[in-house]
């Protein structure tokens, strides 16, 4: 697709985004806001980071709802992950853990997922279960399993400080000014969504099985006709939707360095802002990844505000992530999803 079929395609949209960011703009200067005090370095690297978790569910939901399937529970998914993440970093380490246990604590994470993911998968394919009463079974289950797990391990529903991912500093480069914090010197965890990102992309819209999930969901009758299993390929995306999901938990907490398990736990609505910023990218990996980056500097307001020394109340700037939600959906409302999302589809044969 070409720069200009896709400007065609989305007049409204980018209309949109220049009216958000003139609105922005606007407000700033009747606030009397100093951008530049606002809009630094440290702060657009916590937002990197922030976005991460959310990039990744994102990426795995799109690819779900492309293959025909809507995976409401990545949610529910995101908590699993988190809070198998901070139990086995305990486990793995007795008690102290080091770098090597905060990623050996995410592989294991995205294994359990993996399992969660394929029994999530045969009830929705097999036994066609309602896709929206199972994502949302399944966020109640994640939403007990969370603090179960932690008050299980440590007694309490938020658990000890655990470990951290340390940074990736590239030596060098790491001391440019500006683009080496932001691009040198972070999580590797950030690069390594920035990569997926771009290789989800190109998977799907330049490879023979990413035009079988989009045909899933646009024309599994086509498909099927074409000697292509609908189920497999519904399998296989709803599989790497969950494992995404759980992987996104698993980041949180390598990034926080601790399991919250109390109120909505420590994921707290970063799965179904997930599913907006695919919407918001219209089903590209890319969009998705570049519309969590926009929530993830929305979450990462407060803190910036606070450094800013601009007084805003707590309660009004933890609402910021939301409203940026609804003004999305808004602007955003024409997204067309895939024909047959939600419908069950069984071979001719």
């Amino acid at each position: 697709m070409s720069v200009t079929d896709y400007t065609d395609r989305n007049e409204l949209r980018i209309a949109g985004v220049v009216a958000i960011l003139a609105a922005v703009v606007v407000a700033a200067m009747v606030m009397d806001l100093q951008v530049l005090e606002i809009i630094t370095a440290g702060f657009i690297e916590r937002s990197l980071q922030a976005a991460t978790p959310i990039a990744l569910t994102a990426i795995g939901g799109l690819y779900a709802e492309k293959s025909g399937v809507f995976n409401i529970g990545v949610e529910g998914f995101m908590i699993f992950g988190a809070a198998t993440a901070a139990t086995m970093m305990w486990v793995i380490s007795g008690g102290s853990p080091g770098q090597g246990d905060v990623w050996l604590a995410i592989l294991a994470s995205a294994l359990v997922s993996l399992v969660f993911a394929t029994i999530f998968a045969v009830l929705l394919i097999r036994y066609e279960a309602d896709q929206i009463v199972a994502g949302l079974a399944l966020w109640f289950i994640g939403l007990g399993f969370g603090p179960f797990m932690a008050i299980l391990v440590w007694d309490s529903r938020n658990s000890p400080s655990l470990e951290s991912v340390n940074d990736l500093t590239v030596p060098v480069l790491s001391d440019v000014p500006v683009v080496g914090q932001i691009f040198f010197d972070t999580s590797p965890l950030v690069l390594f969504t920035a990569v997926l990102a771009v290789a989800a992309w190109k998977f799907l819209n330049d490879t023979r099985y990413g035009y079988w999930i989009q045909a899933a969901g646009e024309n599994p009758e086509a498909l099927d006709t074409a000697g292509i299993s609908v189920t497999r390929v519904r399998y296989a995306a709803v599989i790497f939707s969950g494992v995404m999901a759980g992987l996104g938990g698993a980041v949180l907490l390598a990034q926080a360095g601790s399991f919250t398990g109390t109120g909505d736990t420590m994921v707290s609505g970063r799965g179904w802002i997930g599913i907006v910023a695919y919407l918001f990218g219209n089903y590209n990996p890319l969009g998705a990844a570049v519309a969590a980056l926009v929530f993830g500097g929305l979450d990462m307001l407060q803190i910036q505000l606070q450094t800013a020394g601009i007084s805003v109340p707590n309660r009004l700037v933890n609402l910021f992530p939301y409203a940026g939600v609804i003004v999305v959906l808004t602007v955003w409302g024409t997204t067309r999803t895939p024909s047959a999302v939600g419908e069950s589809y069984e071979s001719e044969e």
